[in-house]
């Protein structure tokens, strides 16, 4: 059992364990993202250091890479918002079933960019 603020004991109701496991698998996969694109940009640098054509091309790949994992992290936050917010707002008695967003980022909808 949890305390609150106040020291008090409360339950943990299944709704929010699962809210919780959700939002730590969201993070986890959020963190993992942001490591790769910190290697990414690491070698972008080194490759753009060199001035070698080779490694400039070789950049042009890592930088849709690094773009493609960018958008896949704002994703991600935009799931987990949504859930979110769910989770919030439905009353406390009630778990009837949202869809996870979270684990199926394919139902959400994605941004289109006009250019």
């Amino acid at each position: 059992m949890e305390a609150d603020a106040s020291g008090i004991p409360m339950p943990i109701v299944p709704r929010d364990e699962r809210m919780w496991s959700t939002f730590q698998g969201s993070f986890s996969r959020v963190q993992n993202l942001l490591d790769h694109n910190r290697l990414l940009i690491s070698e972008i640098n080194r490759n753009h250091e060199t001035k070698l054509p080779e490694s400039l091309t070789r950049n042009v790949t890592l930088i849709r890479e690094l773009n493609n994992n960018i958008s896949k992290v704002v994703e991600l936050y935009s799931n987990l918002t949504a859930a979110f917010v769910h989770d919030v707002a439905q009353p406390a008695g009630e778990d009837s079933a949202r869809p996870d967003l979270i684990t199926n980022p394919s139902q959400s909808q994605k941004r289109v960019r006009s250019d």
